[in-house]
């Protein structure tokens, strides 16, 4: 039989625990949980049932249940949804199902469903909130609906399928404007997105036919040369648009002497052809465009020419942030401003923008401004983040880490420990972890229990669940814990240790900072030795079967994958593959990260073609969103881990600056 926390507690703790939602609380349903789990997976619903029966009363009463209507959900109805709710209220289960069934409830147009249901999903991913707005979008609430549309209303980028319905459904909105309808179509003429441009141009009172829009698409060119002999309409100034936007997915540098080409031929008559606002955007299409390819094609100052080009008309995110990126590559610091005011007030005020704004004014800022961009890095140092960090070392803060506990372990009182076991969602965690079931259940338990105690601002009960989760071996989830939690700060659990004999040792070996091998385990990993990612990569340093073969041959030992992934040699193995990179790329630790992350060639294509880049800009241009972050994350982890090592080194000095590629 499983040991679980819950056995040796006790079954009266935890049933007084348990008694608002749950009565005669039978401790032993984890025992059957992977049973049931297994019975799920092969949809076996008499199996269910009769787990159901076994585990009644239990802690995990719940899944059964739900894995049985979840397997036929688009056949259920809101009141099942809503009874499951009301019997297992307060657990994560009862959350997943009502979120469940609003999503697939959405997809199917059951707007009437979802609208049953929405009360019920306090904690909504971001599709799952789309599907509340779909519900209240169609159910006459346009102002709850129109809740999401900052989020979804200008995304050009991928975003969940049932967003961009939203989207597409909230044409239709009362409380939406000609002028919005008029900034999204621009936006949808940009990508191309046929059925939106058709419903938004109708709005507006410009019908654009289907037929224009596919004959365009087979031959811009047509269009183009028709143009030019045709009366100003306001549905040639969309098309015109259209045609650049389906040049540029082929060619942005033609579509970039079509539109130079064509302004200079329209300067010369008497009435233009092309409003400003038609010219601004279509600078705009090639702008975004450019940016787009800088990995291809390297970084290039046009990208800025075009996006000034194009001032005048409104940004949204990604255009802005493309525009900002292009400035702080190319130290644009006036463009870099520019860029930043054009962003949402709340957009304006995440630490990213507030620091670049800061570098800006610093620059090309006068008295005043210098004296906001010393204030902004004062209100950054208070956290110890990346952009934390690096603002420390603007104002010649130095980090120590005595300020987060040093590598003290947090005093966790007999009662905080007792309250962790006896709080039903930290129990559930902790079992399913102890019963070696699926992470994906132990890690959402536990997710859904720090949001509870965070939520009713019980810290004490996070502080002492994540320390009990590092005494078992479960880092990753006391990283989650004081990471996802404001005001929680304890570097021994949020920055453990583990294997530091072999980390130091096999680091010091290939001659490189035990504190950033340390960096980029942690955020390969978060330390479980059995992680393993989509692509293939295993183990605490996320190594490629194929760069393992790489790395055992070079020395000179065969390789072995499971001899690879054990935790001593994976280690190993990536130290000796980070020392590696390292020599490849100039010796240079943000590029050696990068590296480590999307390839060494990529890290050497995204170098200035001529002359030295400061760090930050360098890894602020970083074309891979994935990498990027990868970046920023591991050089915070370094520098924090420097100083728990007893060897601290400042972020700016870690990070140095970036050579030329050439």
């Amino acid at each position: 039989m499983v040991v679980s926390v819950l056995s040796m507690l006790g079954v009266a703790q935890v049933a007084c625990a348990q008694s608002s939602y749950q009565s005669n609380y039978n401790d032993t349903s984890v025992s059957y949980f992977n049973e049931a789990a297994t019975a799920a997976d092969r949809g076996d619903i008499g199996a269910l049932y009769n787990y159901e029966q076994m585990m009644s009363g239990g802690l995990f009463a719940m899944y059964p249940e739900y894995w049985r209507l979840n397997d036929s959900l688009e056949m259920q109805n809101s009141a099942t949804v809503a009874r499951f709710a009301r019997q297992y209220g307060g657990s994560v289960m009862a959350e997943k199902l009502a979120a469940d069934f609003a999503e697939v409830k959405a997809k199917a147009g059951d707007y009437a469903s979802v609208r049953q249901v929405a009360n019920l999903v306090v904690n909504a991913d971001e599709s799952e909130e789309c599907a509340l707005a779909l519900g209240y979008n169609q159910g006459g609430d346009s102002i709850r609906s129109i809740t999401a549309k900052e989020k979804v209303w200008l995304t050009t980028k991928k975003q969940p399928a049932l967003c961009n319905q939203l989207a597409t459904e909230l044409n239709s909105n009362p409380i939406i404007t000609n002028q919005d309808r008029l900034e999204r179509l621009k936006r949808m003429l940009r990508t191309g997105s046929t059925g939106d441009i058709i419903a938004l141009s109708v709005r507006l009172g410009v019908p654009i036919e289907y037929s224009a829009l596919s004959e365009i698409q087979r031959n811009p060119n047509n269009f183009l040369n028709r143009f030019k002999q045709e009366p100003y309409s306001q549905l040639n100034q969309y098309l015109y648009l259209y045609a650049i936007g389906r040049m540029a997915d082929k060619s942005y540098r033609d579509a970039a002497l079509q539109v130079d080409y064509d302004i200079r031929q329209d300067n010369q008559r008497s009435q233009h052809l092309l409003s400003d606002d038609t010219r601004q955007y279509a600078y705009r299409i090639l702008g975004v465009k450019r940016m787009n390819y800088n990995t291809d094609d390297g970084f290039n100052e046009e990208a800025i020419e075009w996006f000034r080009k194009s001032l005048g008309q409104s940004f949204n995110f990604e255009e802005a942030e493309d525009y900002a990126q292009a400035a702080i590559r190319f130290s644009q610091w006036a463009d870099l401003i520019n860029a930043i005011s054009s962003m949402s007030n709340t957009t304006q005020r995440e630490p990213i923008w507030q620091y670049w704004l800061a570098r800006a004014y610093e620059q090309v800022g006068d008295a005043n401004q210098k004296n906001i961009a010393k204030q902004i890095y004062q209100t950054l140092a208070r956290s110890d983040d990346y952009y934390g960090l690096l603002s420390r070392d603007k104002i010649g803060q130095r980090y120590h880490v005595s300020q987060s506990g040093g590598n003290q372990m947090p005093a966790v009182t007999d009662y905080d420990r007792q309250r962790v076991n006896q709080d039903p969602h930290f129990a559930r965690a902790f079992a399913l972890y102890n019963a070696d079931a699926s992470r994906t259940y132990a890690n959402r338990e536990w997710n859904w229990a720090v949001k509870q105690a965070r939520d009713n601002r019980d810290y004490a009960l996070i502080t002492a669940a994540a320390k009990q989760a590092y005494d078992i071996g479960w880092l990753d989830r006391a990283i989650y814990a004081i990471e996802s939690t404001d005001g929680l700060k304890s570097l021994a659990l949020s920055h453990p240790m583990p294997y530091q004999s072999s980390v130091v040792r096999y680091s010091q070996s290939v001659g490189i900072d035990p504190a950033w091998a340390y960096g980029i385990m942690r955020q390969e990993s978060r330390f479980v030795t059995s992680a393993r990612s989509g692509v293939g990569a295993s183990g605490l340093m996320q190594i490629m079967p194929a760069t393992a073969r790489y790395i055992a041959r070079n020395l000179g030992e065969p390789y072995s994958s499971s001899r690879a992934n054990h935790g001593d040699t994976n280690i190993r193995y990536g130290t000796w593959y980070m020392s590696d990179i390292l020599a490849k790329l100039n010796y240079q630790p943000v590029l050696a990260t990068a590296g480590y992350n999307a390839g060494p060639n990529k890290a050497k294509r995204w170098q200035p073609t001529y002359g030295q880049m400061m760090a930050d800009q360098y890894v602020e241009t970083i074309a891979y969103p994935e990498t990027r972050n990868y970046v920023k994350h591991v050089m915070e982890n370094a520098t924090i881990y420097s100083s728990l090592l007893g060897n601290a080194m400042p972020i700016s000095q870690r990070m140095g600056v970036i050579p030329s590629g050439f």
